[in-house]
């Protein structure tokens, strides 16, 4: 009997752990940690700054998720093959917890610590988030204004150029809609894409009518509960935003020229699927 004390560790000695990798990649190899982790580079010395490039970065990546499923929905949309979307539905809504929860951890910054390193960041601002702005497109907010400040970067401005002026998710579900016999004007089928969306009572009828007949076409009942869970949840990240950037900064004006505070509260009203919810009072 070994009578040597041993510290608390695990016990590897039963488990074949590939100790050598050969010519398999690596963990690191697999995710680029090496471009993941020299990513994060502060313009101070500010301890706090570090927080706030990290959080930034991290929205970002869940933003690319997002869109990532997105896309697969509305694939799935064109196709008429629905059941595959409400896993990638689900996946976004996780994803759209965690982006709140982003917020709460940012908000552990106070004026006082941002403040330290706020003049380096120059004119650089969120508003400028490419991905951003092409989730925003893609879920049905137009605004072609939004893409001037990207002139700069060529590829993102083609790429939110061609978002701009093609069909959106809600623009590709009315188009099933009307697939499946519901009655939606051809001009609102056959619209200019780059322009914002107006809700109309014609397509408010249909989405009752989907209420309405939720035994027969149950998929499309699925459908509308996942875009206003969507809908309802982007709101609340947009609050939550708006609330973050008043307790850390007050009333400032943005780095991106906007007026903070002012400028998010703006878009608190902003409903991507409007006739979802106009639908809700005439039940």
């Amino acid at each position: 009997m070994n009578d040597k004390k041993r510290g608390s560790y695990v016990d590897l000695s039963d488990e074949t752990v590939h100790w050598e990798l050969g010519a398999s990649q690596s963990y690191g190899d697999y995710l680029q940690l090496d471009k993941l982790l020299a990513a994060q580079r502060p313009n101070s010395l500010e301890h706090d700054e570090m927080l706030f490039i990290i959080i930034h970065q991290v929205q970002e990546l869940w933003i690319r998720l997002i869109l990532h499923e997105v896309t697969a929905v509305m694939e799935s949309v064109r196709r008429d093959n629905l059941d595959s979307s409400f896993k990638c539905f689900e996946r976004i809504s996780r994803v759209q917890e965690e982006l709140l929860g982003a917020w709460r951890v940012l908000s552990t910054l106070t004026p006082f610590e941002y403040s330290a390193f706020r003049n380096t960041l120059g004119r650089s601002s969120g508003f400028q988030s490419a991905q951003y702005r092409e989730l925003e497109f893609v879920l049905g907010n137009k605004n072609r204004d939004m893409i001037v400040v990207h002139q700069r970067d060529a590829a993102a401005h083609k790429k939110l150029e061609q978002v701009l002026y093609a069909p959106s998710l809600y623009d590709e579900v009315l188009r099933l809609l009307s697939r499946r016999g519901y009655e939606i004007d051809a001009a609102t089928l056959n619209r200019d894409f780059s322009e914002p969306y107006v809700a109309t009572k014609q397509v408010t009828a249909a989405w009752l009518s989907v209420y309405h007949n939720a035994v027969k076409d149950w998929d499309l009942y699925e459908l509308a509960e996942a875009l206003v869970t969507l809908d309802h949840k982007f709101q609340l990240w947009r609050f939550h935003h708006l609330k973050t950037v008043e307790r850390v900064i007050g009333y400032k004006k943005g780095t991106g020229g906007t007026g903070g505070v002012s400028y998010l509260a703006k878009a608190l009203e902003l409903k991507f699927y409007p006739e979802l919810w106009q639908a809700r009072t005439s039940m």
